[in-house]
């Protein structure tokens, strides 16, 4: 199954009571294994978890720390891309040249990488050392 076929797949997981708007994400991590998140509502806007958060906590309780891929799905009129605080929890856990598959239940596919969707990065090195 593709990373696609697995986002598309948790996707019918989520749980969005509140927008009905349900996204299914899936990471690859460096060892290549898979790991897969669903946005998760709540009533105390915005207090729910994005897909793609759901899959990056998956694969760090994991114990990996890498990933090296991402697909992210959702039923809209074009591909969704990740939000900004997932493009920050992205680039923490991947280098710029990660490939973000996004796309939509009806075929319709875009991918960028994360530099692109996030150019200029905060990073660890822009931290203070201490």
């Amino acid at each position: 199954m593709s990373l696609v076929d697995e986002a598309k797949a948790v996707r019918e997981n989520a749980h969005a009571p509140y927008s009905g708007f349900r996204v299914g994400a899936a990471v690859r991590g460096a060892s290549g294994r898979i790991y897969l998140g669903c946005n998760v509502e709540n009533a105390a806007y915005p207090e729910g978890t994005c897909a793609e958060t759901g899959a990056v906590a998956a694969m760090v309780a994991a114990g990996e720390t890498e990933l090296t891929e991402v697909a992210i799905i959702a039923d809209s009129p074009e591909p969704i891309s990740p939000c900004g605080g997932c493009r920050q929890r992205l680039a923490e856990l991947g280098g710029p040249d990660v490939t973000i598959l996004m796309a939509t239940l009806d075929g319709q596919r875009k991918t960028a990488t994360l530099r692109e969707l996030l150019p200029g990065a905060f990073a660890r090195a822009s931290l203070p050392r201490g």
